[in-house]
This record gives structure tokens, C-alpha cells and sequence, in this order.
């Protein structure tokens, strides 16, 4: 068993869990504290700016209202002087504008050209028109400072003669919070140190007893039941303490009786050729040997302890309660687009003696062979049978009728003994299709080979079918001028052209082209035959070699053939060594190509 590393022990997790309880407890009080003090300390601030301004207001009004001579100073002047004596280290700016003109009538900036201009400020133009006091906080674009605006409407009596526009420094009170939170979050810290050392402490005295079980744990994994855990109370993880140590002890008991049975068993499974698997009552694998993690591809260690219904691909069929009641043999088959496999499993369902079902035992045999000899017998079988079928339908149904009294008939008669004739010649070529497929299945056929020039030999086999057809079909040849030679068995190769150039004689269309040519490689020459005909699906290409195979039945039986030519040209291509393909595009035409074994030297000595 891995050791537990520092950041997923229980030790680690109980002391995270008590920080963190700590740390959200502070964060909510802190967040709620700062929140509070931080809007007391600006409400005391603004609180603070709008009873000077109240009071510069009343003055303000004074002078307004004041009944002046030529000798009295202006009311700019007055006013001026008021704010004057109103300026403090946290008021930027104060203006006064007069209501109805919106005329700046004083200000404390250095600036004093504004004096007597209109103002355009939104939150003075709100005051004045709602008859109460505007402030927003905003931010100086030149040091990003925030400040705080007021605009407080002038009022005598009633009536609004005037406005206020104050610009007052509160950056220092979110400075003040900043500095608060840096104190709190120091606090924090401290705490959290503390409540971390205090955690440790207090979490050894509950991981203490448990590390110790879990070190007994890992010995009596490597088989040593003499260690024992140390009891350090009477508690629950005490008494648990107590309980393992009596565990240890069944556990010792019950090893020393099952290493022998173990022993039995392993030395029986050892010398079976077939696959064993052996589950425990919860279907588990506690047991394989290597036929049976050979024939699944799998290794013994890693398997163990896997349910059987995973290991044996049954997930989405069956669960391990239907396992347990199967009576037959079940098929599994792992066969994959290039190769078959099959195996098949017995179960067999252990019990004690009191019925109580203690597990099972499932038996694997290797089948493929086997499976794969009954398909092709199957396949065979149900092949022949319809082709033979066929005719002698055909035949028996005009029999019939020649039996009934069609023999009397000059012009019926003789129709019907030539369709007679015609599927007779039909079976007749299955036949020897099929004995010439047993011939090249024997392990003694032998080949009559010699040494031939295979482009004359290629153009006597064309010639033959240039001078005997009967369609409108054009033959093209693309062979070489000089001599190839080649060994092979004339007579077969014969028979597997015939095949193939009569296949291409069958689907070339009226006015189609038939191209025949030779290509010469370093090891091996190319012989191909194309046409211009309907073509072969994609899917089909690869079964049209297979026997009895056909892409358009209808069509090839009404032509006459018998699903057999171009099995029997691919298995007499192998004996000779080489290889047979087929490329085809749908609506275009088809090309059979084959390959035979050709040394240059033997040309240059034959030429």
C-alpha cells in the first residue's frame, strides 16, 4: 500500500478544516466591521463639511440680503472673504452661485477668473431645481484622489436665492480604512498562526491512535499478524483500537488455514490447459490462471479484485446474479473487422454446505477454430445447396410440363429441352468449379510449371475472346514489344484470365472498352484487366474473391455464372506466388489486377 502523502492525511485535513472555520469566522466579522466603520467615518465626514457649509450658508444669506451703499464693499468682495476665512485642509474648493442668474459669485479657488461666469456644474443645476442637497463622490483624473461634491441650495425664507459647491478631500477617510484593514488583516494572521499550532496539537491526539492502525494495516498486508496496536483510552477510537488487534488475531487463524487450500488449488489450476476464473460471492475476481489472462489479454495482477461481468465484456448483458443461475454455455466474442475470436465460458456456482453461494468458477475454451470451420461449412453448404437448387427447379418445372404434353408441342418442345440442356451445362460447371476449389484445398496439389513468354501468351488468350465475342465491345492492349518470362502453370493461368476476362465481358456495356496491360516491377510483373462497366460498391471490393460471392445475383446467374470464377483465379494466382486486387469506382468500371514472381535475369537469359 503507497504511503499517504502530507496533504491527504487526516492530520493535514483536520488542522486545514479548523483553520479555515477560524479564518471564514474572522473574514465574515471583518468584512461586516470594516463595512460599518467605514460608512460611520464617511457619514461623520460628510456630516461634519455640511454643518460648516450651513453655517457658510447663513452667512452667505446675510450678505445677500444685505442692503449695501457705494461705500460698502461688493458682494463679490464679501463673499470672498468668507470663504476666505472657510478654507481647510480638507476643503479643495467652495463656491457660491447666485439662483437665478447661475452666476459664480465667489470662489476659494486661486483662479478667480470663474467669478461672474455661468456655471454648467449638472449637480448645482439639481439642487437648485430640487431644492436639496446633491453629492456624489468622484475621482481626480490627475492623482486618481476620490472627492467628495456637495451642492447645498442658499434658502431665505422659502425661497432658493442661491448655491453652495463644495469640494471636500475624502481620500483620507478611505486611507484610514486601508490602514485599519492592513491592522486587521495582521490580526488575522496572528490568529490564524496561533489556531494552527492550537489544531496540531489537538489533531495529534486523534490521528495518533489511527496512524498506528493504519500502520498495522500495512503489515498485516505483507502478512505480519504479530504486531498489535496500542490502546491510548477508552473512547471510541480505544475501543477501536481493541477491535482491530482482535481482528489481527482471527485474521492470523483464518491465513494459516486457507495458505494450504490455497496451495492445493494453485498447483491444479497450474497444470490446466484451460482458462479459470474464480470469484468470491460479490463476483469479484479472486483468482485466474494464465490460460485464462492469456486468452482475454490480460494481466493476472491487475484483473484481480474486477468484477467478472467487467472482465468478460458482459457489462450490458448480464450482471453476476445472472451468471450465478446460467445453466448453458455462454458465447463471447471479442472478434474484431480484421480477425475472429470466440471463446466460450462455463459457470459453475460454489456453495457451502448450507446453500449459501460463496462464489463461482467460470471455465473459458478457445473456440475460434472451431466457430469459424462451422461458418464456412454453414456458408458452404447453404451456397451449394441454392446453386444446385436453382437449376434443378428450373429443370424439374419444364420436365413437368414436357411430361403433361408439352413434347407434342413442335415449337414449345424443343425451347423447353434447350433451357433443360442449359441449366444441365450450368450444374455441370458448377461441379467441376467445385472440384477444381478441392483440388487447389488439397495439400498435395501440384503445378505443371515452365517457363513461358507472357505477352504471347497474353495475346493468344485475348485473340481467343476478340474472335468469339458478340457484343459491341472494344479490346485495348497496352503490353510491352519484348519477351517477359515467366513460370508458371499454363493451363491455370489460362483458366484464371478465362475467369477474368470473362467477368469483364459480362458487365461491359454496348460500345464499352475492354484495356488489357502488363507492368514489369523489380520482383514482379502486373497484370490487369479493366472495363468500363457498372462498377463495384466500396464495401463489396474485398468479398468479390470470396466463393460464391456476388455483387448483382440476378444478373450474374441469368449470365450464367457461378459465384466461383474468381475464387478459384485468386486461389490458383497464390499457388504461384503473387497476389490478386480488385479497384473499382461505381459507374466508371472495374480493373482485376494480379501479381507474379519475375526475375529481369531470366529474360536476359532467355533473350
Amino acid at each position: 500500500m503507497n504511503k499517504v502523502s502530507f496533504f491527504r492525511s487526516i492530520h493535514v485535513k483536520f488542522v486545514i478544516i479548523y483553520v479555515l472555520l477560524i479564518l471564514v469566522a474572522m473574514q465574515i466579522i471583518g468584512v461586516y466591521f470594516v463595512r460599518q466603520l467605514e460608512d460611520t467615518l464617511r457619514t461623520n465626514f460628510q456630516n461634519s463639511l455640511k454643518e460648516r457649509v450651513n453655517l457658510l450658508a447663513y452667512n452667505v444669506v446675510e450678505e445677500m440680503e444685505k442692503k449695501r451703499t457705494p461705500e460698502d464693499p461688493t458682494l463679490e468682495e464679501e463673499i470672498r472673504k468668507i470663504l476666505r476665512d472657510f478654507e481647510s485642509a480638507d476643503i479643495s474648493e467652495v463656491s457660491v452661485i447666485e439662483g437665478k442668474t447661475r452666476k459664480i459669485i465667489g470662489t476659494s479657488d486661486p483662479n478667480q477668473g470663474v467669478v461672474g461666469q455661468r456655471t454648467t456644474e449638472l449637480l448645482i443645476t439639481q439642487s437648485l431645481n430640487l431644492e436639496e442637497d446633491q453629492s456624489n463622490i468622484r475621482i481626480e483624473p490627475h492623482n486618481l484622489h476620490r472627492i467628495w461634491v456637495l451642492s447645498t441650495p442658499i434658502k431665505s425664507g422659502d425661497k432658493v436665492i442661491g448655491a453652495i459647491y463644495l469640494v471636500a478631500k475624502i481620500e483620507n477617510v478611505f486611507t484610514q480604512m486601508k490602514t485599519i484593514n492592513g491592522i486587521f488583516a495582521t490580526g488575522t494572521g496572528i490568529a490564524l498562526a496561533i489556531t494552527a499550532i492550537l489544531g496540531i496539537l489537538l489533531a495529534q491526539t486523534i490521528t495518533r491512535p489511527i496512524v498506528d492502525m493504519r500502520k498495522q494495516a500495512l503489515a498485516m498486508a505483507k502478512g505480519n499478524f504479530s504486531r498489535k496496536v496500542k490502546v491510548y483510552g477508552q473512547d471510541e477510537i480505544g475501543t477501536l483500537a481493541m477491535t482491530f488487534n482482535n481482528l489481527t488475531k482471527k485474521l492470523q487463524e483464518a491465513q494459516a488455514m486457507t495458505e494450504g487450500e490455497r496451495r492445493k488449488l494453485s498447483s491444479v489450476l497450474s497444470y490446466m490447459t484451460d482458462g479459470v476464473i474464480a470469484t468470491d460471492r460479490k463476483g469479484r475476481v479472486i483468482l485466474i490462471n494464465d490460460p485464462a489472462a492469456e486468452m482475454l489479454n490480460v494481466s493476472r495482477e491487475t484483473v484481480l479484485s474486477q468484477p467478472i461481468v467487467s472482465l468478460l465484456g458482459l457489462t450490458d448483458t448480464n450482471t453476476f446474479e445472472d451468471l450465478l443461475e446460467e445453466k448453458e454455455s455462454l458465447i463471447l466474442d471479442y472478434s474484431t473487422k480484421k480477425e475472429p475470436y470466440i471463446l466460450r465460458a462455463n459457470f459453475s456456482v460454489i456453495q457451502k454446505e448450507t446453500g449459501f453461494v460463496n462464489g463461482l468458477i467460470a471455465v473459458l475454451h478457445d473456440i475460434t477454430d472451431q466457430e469459424k470451420i462451422d461458418a464456412e461449412r454453414r456458408e458452404f453448404v447453404a451456397n451449394v445447396s441454392h446453386e444446385l437448387r436453382t437449376p434443378l427447379t428450373t429443370m424439374r418445372s419444364y420436365l413437368e410440363a414436357l411430361a403433361d404434353g408439352a413434347w407434342k408441342d413442335e415449337e414449345i418442345a424443343p425451347n423447353f429441352l434447350e433451357v433443360t440442356r442449359t441449366e444441365t451445362e450450368r450444374m455441370i460447371r458448377l461441379v467441376n468449379d467445385l472440384l477444381q476449389l478441392s483440388k487447389l484445398d488439397s495439400t498435395d496439389y501440384r503445378l505443371n510449371k515452365e517457363w513461358v513468354n507472357f505477352v504471347d501468351f497474353y495475346h493468344r488468350i485475348i485473340d481467343r475472346f476478340e474472335m468469339a465475342k458478340q457484343q459491341n465491345v472494344s479490346f485495348k492492349r497496352q503490353l510491352p514489344d519484348h519477351a517477359i518470362f515467366v513460370e508458371i502453370d499454363e493451363d491455370k493461368m489460362t483458366q484464371v484470365l478465362y475467369n477474368i476476362i470473362s467477368n469483364a465481358m459480362k458487365y461491359s456495356p454496348e460500345g464499352g472498352q475492354i484495356t488489357f496491360s502488363i507492368k514489369e516491377e523489380e520482383e514482379k510483373i502486373i497484370v490487369s484487366v479493366s472495363d468500363q462497366g457498372v462498377g463495384i460498391p466500396k464495401e463489396n471490393i474485398s468479398k468479390i474473391f470470396d466463393r460464391f460471392y456476388r455483387v448483382d445475383k440476378a444478373r450474374t446467374r441469368k449470365l450464367g455464372g457461378t459465384g466461383l470464377g474468381l475464387a478459384i483465379a485468386k486461389e490458383m494466382v497464390n499457388v504461384h506466388g503473387g497476389m490478386i486486387w480488385a479497384a473499382s469506382e461505381e459507374g466508371k468500371g472495374t480493373e482485376i489486377s494480379f501479381s507474379l514472381p519475375y526475375e529481369q535475369t531470366e529474360e536476359d537469359e532467355w533473350s
